[in-house]
């Protein structure tokens, strides 16, 4: 049997012999929508909830959130029709800032503007990348009910009109991206997603929990905070193409957009697996093993304990963090170490990938195969792969004939059920 998984911008093939036991776990194959920008018309022209463009009549100036490099999000699709709606309200487009929302992930320089947004786009309106240590650019709108403090994007916060624009896709602790997200945490102080993120240690922050989980609701609770007035997300299949999209009042769009991605991602698996072979589904969910991580998460919530999961992920940019490998290179040398260290310290953002890596790593052997230096997988107790066919037979040479082995060619959107 062959099969081939995303690695980067390209893929991967593999093979494992006949008479194996073998499932794939993937998202259901949906075609895409085959008119995306009508798909996106439609969706502006029939906002959910209480909230309409046609309301921002006479504003003078609009702000709009958008995913940076590290997500798939279809902003030439997204962003043009959107754009000239905002002009057609009045808004002048010198007055429409594009704000790139990166949370704690390293800041886009310009030269980097156009991997994620059209040319014609960066030429006609203002654009800017979020930087969550920047104080000078931070506001501070109180705390949370969680006792969150929120520090945001002064120049988001000092508009008209302030929009998302994004994805609803499967989150491993915050349940499902999407909705105020991309400026809640996208546009925050590290402050904020230090306290927020702090949260996924509670037992509700789960992958494809959204009503009673922490995490999200305290950033629905920022949200609210923002007064973040509008929401534009896509739902995308496989093939990270467009299926549906989805407009307006942000937590109407969570409500109309959740069932339709649990429809699409949710797998129900009815036994665990000796083995996962598994892709995060390529760039840039494997940009960096920030991303990377969490197809290894996702994976794991379906591997025996003991088992392997052997993961990849090319990871062009490393780690993605320098907290987490400054973190690590102060002396974490076991998982243990890592637990011990983690519990003890402050929660921040970085040395948290470490916990998570960890806590699945201590119970199943991870095998990376990906384009870092193997000394560097090493030390951050991971075991690197050369070559990852060798590495299949490796693994598979060991099973015993009615091992269960399973192949997740886009973990970090599949939603695994355990039944």
């Amino acid at each position: 049997m062959e099969f081939e998984l995303p690695y980067a911008k390209a893929r991967r093939r593999i093979y494992i012999p006949d008479g194996h036991h073998v499932d794939v776990i993937a998202p259901k194959h949906i075609k895409a929508a085959t008119k995306p920008l009508s798909v996106v018309e439609h969706a502006l022209d029939n906002p959910v909830g209480h909230q309409a463009l046609q309301e921002f009549r006479g504003a003078k100036s609009a702000a709009i959130a958008v995913n940076d490099k590290t997500r798939p999000v279809p902003h030439e699709y997204l962003l043009p029709p959107l754009l000239t709606r905002l002009e057609v309200l009045g808004i002048a487009p010198e007055h429409i800032t594009l704000i790139i929302a990166t949370g704690t992930h390293p800041v886009m320089p310009p030269e980097e503007y156009a991997w994620i947004l059209p040319q014609s786009i960066i030429e006609r309106y203002p654009i800017m990348c979020h930087d969550c240590l920047a104080q000078d650019d931070l506001v501070f709108l109180g705390e949370t009910r969680r006792q969150t403090p929120v520090w945001m994007n002064r120049h988001y916060m000092n508009v008209d009109v302030r929009l998302v624009v994004g994805n609803i896709e499967p989150h491993q602790f915050m349940g499902f991206s999407g909705g105020v997200k991309s400026a809640a945490i996208g546009l925050a102080g590290k402050a904020t997603i230090n306290r927020n993120h702090a949260m996924m240690m509670d037992d509700n922050a789960r992958l494809g929990h959204y009503d009673n989980n922490p995490a999200r609701q305290d950033v629905e609770d920022i949200g609210k905070m923002i007064g973040v007035h509008f929401a534009v997300n896509a739902i995308l299949n496989n093939d990270k193409q467009i299926v549906d999209v989805i407009a307006g009042e942000p937590t109407a769009v969570m409500q109309a957009g959740i069932p339709r991605v649990q429809q699409l991602n949710q797998v129900p698996v009815d036994a665990l697996y000796d083995v996962m072979i598994v892709s995060p589904g390529g760039h840039p969910k494997d940009i960096n093993l920030y991303q990377a991580q969490k197809g290894l998460a996702h994976a794991a919530l379906i591997t025996k304990p003991g088992g392997t999961i052997l993961l990849l992920a090319a990871c062009g940019e490393g780690t993605g963090s320098e907290s987490y490998e400054h973190w690590m290179a102060q002396g974490a040398r076991s998982y243990d170490e890592i637990f011990r260290r983690f519990h003890e310290e402050e929660f921040q953002v970085g040395p948290h990938k470490a916990f998570q890596i960890a806590r699945d790593a201590a119970q199943v052997k991870v095998l990376l195969y990906s384009d870092m230096q193997p000394d560097f997988v090493e030390r951050l107790l991971l075991t690197p792969v050369a070559d990852v066919q060798d590495a299949v037979d490796a693994v598979l040479s060991m099973l015993p004939d009615a091992a269960r082995i399973g192949v997740m060619p886009v973990a970090n959107a599949t939603v695994p059920i355990l039944s």
